[in-house]
């Protein structure tokens, strides 16, 4: 079995495409050339499914991210995307083997970002990820989901003695959010219906956006409870930090994959529905949430919600949770 590591396509490729937000390109074929095998790729995608276009190339072409702990990201081998997340999506991988019949099937991992995930999947080059992907009303416009694997509650971190316990206490102050996320779409909006003199600052990644906050340049960093959980964990003194704020949206996390598509949905939707109803999506949560994970051996120490285990016992792709209570 064959496993790689690619790049997104350049911005100019996606310009071409009518496509925006996206990251440099790592490969080598012209900016021409790639925007014509993207548009091919989309083309023949749309018109025969990704199973077929998997099947027809021998390869599967997964998203991953590089710093979403403790759902997909890259610790000690840079080839090798590891998480919650990550460990679902090879249980899809799985399954589209079997569907198939390719025991054999290529797999290659494809870097996205939360500003090139969409145009990414949509086009073509990314034929399905699994992260920390919000199911949205606006998305599904564009994308399609799987029956979601998580849900979380948008939240702030900030210092220990920062003064900040809740949204009202960031007038004034200096906020970082991940750009490209529902989380910066809101704050933006909170912010103005509530007339705040508030600084807002994109990060490219929670990874980025972390170490705004830890040097200085934030006074809190407004993302999902969990990816706080994340990166408070890895920080050099996970003690100095905190996660405040009642929580003001709660969200469901699901593979996105291309919109349209009901074949290969059903293969996504049934990989995860037999990973929840065999329990062994408890093992796999304990492994990252509840047990010392790379790079830094750290525990993240959170429980799983009720909010969870509900989707886990009745798994749905609906943009809105069906329970939302605060943890």
């Amino acid at each position: 079995m064959a496993y790689a590591l690619t790049k997104p396509l350049t911005l100019a490729a996606f310009m071409a495409l009518g496509l925006a937000g996206c990251n440099n390109s790592s490969q080598t074929a012209t900016d021409e050339a790639v925007t014509e095998d993207a548009a091919t790729t989309e083309t023949s995608t749309n018109a025969n499914g990704t199973l077929q276009k998997i099947k027809d190339s021998g390869t599967i072409v997964v998203g991953y991210r590089d710093s979403s702990i403790p759902f997909s990201y890259i610790a000690d081998d840079p080839n090798q995307p590891m998480g919650y997340a990550h460990d679902l999506e090879m249980k899809v991988v799985e399954a589209v083997k079997q569907e198939l019949n390719m025991p054999d099937l290529n797999v290659r991992y494809n870097l996205i970002t939360s500003q090139t995930r969409i145009p990414l999947v949509q086009n073509g080059t990314v034929d399905f990820e699994c992260g920390s992907t919000t199911n949205n009303e606006e998305r599904q416009k564009q994308v399609g989901f799987s029956n979601g694997f998580f849900e979380i509650g948008t939240r702030l971190l900030t210092a220990t003695d920062s003064g900040i316990s809740t949204f009202a206490d960031l007038a004034d102050e200096t906020l970082v959010t991940t750009a490209g996320t529902t989380s910066e779409r809101y704050i933006r909006q909170y912010i103005d219906e509530n007339q705040m003199d508030t600084n807002v600052i994109s990060a490219k990644d929670h990874g980025e956006a972390f170490l705004m906050l830890e040097n200085g340049r934030a006074d809190a960093f407004m993302m999902d409870d969990v990816l706080l959980a994340g990166e408070k964990a890895k920080a050099k003194n996970p003690d100095e930090w905190v996660i405040v704020g009642e929580p003001q949206s709660f969200e469901i996390y699901g593979c996105m994959l291309r919109k349209d598509d009901p074949e290969f949905k059903a293969v996504v939707d049934k990989a995860l529905t037999d990973v929840f109803s065999s329990g062994e999506i408890n093992s796999i949560y304990d492994k990252w949430f509840l047990n010392p994970i790379p790079p830094k051996n750290v525990n993240l120490n959170f429980e799983m919600s009720d909010n969870l285990k509900a989707l886990i016992a009745d798994p749905h792709d609906s943009a809105q949770p069906k329970m939302a209570m605060a943890q």
